[in-house]
């Protein structure tokens, strides 16, 4: 699909101009509404600010709260705190390019400012292109140009909108998996692992992308069996498979043994800026050279799984409180339109879900008329992804919300004020 197609233009303009607008709506209600003080990451700023950083922080500063914090201080200061890791390294890279970009406006701008710039800039083209891979996507899923062009559209109106403009990785993710699905459904399986395996370096959750590049592959052995010597075909789908999962987990790989080279292994520790030093004092985050930390004792030593337990207390029962319930009630239009789009595309296809997609028999290909849109067979692997995900949190959902429940019901009026208090307050330290 070339770029001058008119339904890519649409998008490309519609994208556009919402980006615009979020930018501007964030900048007028960074002016006007006061920030919420939460004890959340918020790292001194080491260089003084003139009048011009005030301008860039007073318009693109609202960009840069809660986790776009750490982003910030990543690609500017690098990995020196042991949280620091639970954030992949590809988001702040790219921050780090585009200040690089912006090395004329440095004697002007202070590295912050340069990044907020580069934030806004970045995420803008970012979440673009986002949004045009994804209608290039449901072009070629759905065979349904109309329905396309409306998912694209709705992409750029979604509520996490929020999420592509400020300074998370959410933008670039997008954007790296989208332009890899893209590519295995034209049969492009090398590009298509490319771009996943740089999506799994910019957010973890990308490790679950691989199990596309496995259905494709399972679907392309069961094809070959009727004209291709198994044996030889079983041998080729086992080399492919492992070579995926080699490719899209390398990048986790690589980053789980810089943490373990950094805070596992005897050498000199960083210089660090006395303020960060007293900041990681203060608030007791662990630098490299103290202490190994009990991480690097396990059999499989990941700081990832450490940091998602210790720092954000992210685990079965435990997560999920009922302070979360709120969100609850936020995710359940997703959840209703999951679990409907599934039921339906189960009882319209049920040899084909039974197949997992895979094959059906001459007889029912003979009866099944061909689906457009939503029904398309191709849809069936990216409704499982969707299905997956719900299954997940869900689970963590319920069990965490029951298990609160549970805690505050059992306890006695006073402990149970007590408990209550602690269940809200658990963690706020880390302001995550």
């Amino acid at each position: 699909m070339g770029l001058l197609d008119p339904s890519q233009k649409e998008v490309l303009r519609f994208a556009v101009n919402c980006r615009i607008l979020t930018l501007v709506l964030q900048a007028l209600f960074n002016l006007i509404i006061p920030d919420h003080h939460a004890d959340a990451f918020s790292p001194p700023r080491l260089a003084p600010s003139g009048s011009v950083d005030q301008l860039v922080e007073g318009l693109l500063g609202g960009l840069s709260r809660w986790d776009a914090e750490h982003f910030l201080f990543i690609a500017e200061h690098g990995y020196l705190y042991e949280h620091n890791f639970a954030f992949f390294p590809g988001f702040p890279l790219a921050l780090r390019m585009g200040t690089e970009l912006l090395r004329p406006l440095q004697g002007l701008l202070s590295q912050r400012s340069c990044l907020l710039v580069s934030v806004a800039l970045l995420n803008l083209l970012f979440s673009v292109l986002a949004a045009v891979a994804l209608h290039d996507l449901g072009c070629l899923v759905l065979h349904c140009p109309r329905q396309a062009l409306c998912a694209a559209l709705l992409f750029c109106l979604s509520p996490a909108n929020v999420f592509l403009a400020a300074g998370y990785s959410e933008a670039l993710f997008a954007f790296l998996t989208f332009s890899a699905m893209g590519q295995l459904e034209r049969g492009r399986c090398w590009a298509s692992g490319l771009l996943f395996a740089l999506a799994a370096g910019v957010r973890s959750n990308g490790l679950v992308s691989l199990g596309f590049l496995l259905h494709s592959q399972c679907r392309g052995f069961c094809s070959s069996l009727a004209v291709l010597s198994p044996w030889k075909q079983l041998l080729k789908l086992m080399a492919s498979a492992c070579l995926s999962v080699l490719i899209v987990s390398l990048p986790f790989a690589l980053f789980q043994y810089g943490a373990y080279i950094q805070f596992c292994s005897p050498g000199s520790a960083p210089s660090i800026p006395e303020p960060l030093l007293q900041l990681a004092a203060d608030k007791g985050y662990r630098l490299a050279g103290e202490n190994a930390p009990p991480w690097c004792s396990w059999d499989l030593p990941l700081i990832y799984n450490y940091i998602q337990d210790v720092y954000w207390n992210v685990g079965l029962l435990r997560y999920y409180e009922l302070r979360q319930v709120p969100n609850f009630l936020l995710a359940t239009p997703v959840t209703v339109l999951v679990v409907w789009a599934t039921w339906t595309y189960v009882t319209t296809h049920p040899w084909l879900c039974l197949t997992l997609g895979l094959q059906r028999t001459k007889d029912r290909e003979n009866l099944e008329k061909p689906h457009r849109g939503f029904l398309s067979r191709k849809v069936f692997v990216y409704l499982v992804h969707a299905a997956a995900l719900l299954v997940f949190g869900g689970s963590h959902a319920f069990f965490g919300l029951f298990h609160s429940c549970h805690v505050l019901v059992s306890s006695s009026p006073a402990s149970g004020a007590r408990t209550a208090a602690e269940v809200c307050g658990r963690r706020a330290s880390e302001g995550s």
